[in-house]
């Protein structure tokens, strides 16, 4: 399982067609992830059905906070490394750091994940 980290709240000031963008831009990794016979796995997949089903309607409510990068860090307890795609983002740059300290694969480019490039 590959975690795909990059920005999605970054720069948004949490507009939803922005953070919309920022979403199928990260989900554009997936599809060769999965082809090299890999898992593709955002953390927004999971932390956004967490927050709605907690009521959350919005990004700047405490409780995101206590949901948003938890989450990342839960899944990178189950993930084989970390494609970081470009872009500045605290959270993405929690998961590398993260990943590199559990020992874990760090990707800068799809093309460095095995079976793709």
């Amino acid at each position: 399982m590959i975690l795909i980290a990059g920005p999605y709240r970054s720069g948004t000031g949490d507009d939803p067609d922005k953070l919309a963008a920022n979403l199928r831009r990260l989900e554009e990794a997936a599809w060769p992830i999965f082809r090299a016979g890999h898992i593709p796995m955002i953390g927004e997949w999971v932390a956004l059905p967490v927050l709605a089903g907690a009521g959350v309607t919005a990004l700047d409510d405490p409780i995101a906070g206590e949901v948003m990068y938890p989450t990342a860090d839960r899944l990178l307890r189950h993930c084989d490394g970390v494609l970081r795609l470009p872009g500045d983002s605290t959270g993405a740059d929690q998961d590398v750091r993260l990943a590199r300290d559990r020992g874990l694969h760090v990707w800068f480019s799809l093309d460095d994940i095995p079976g793709i490039g």
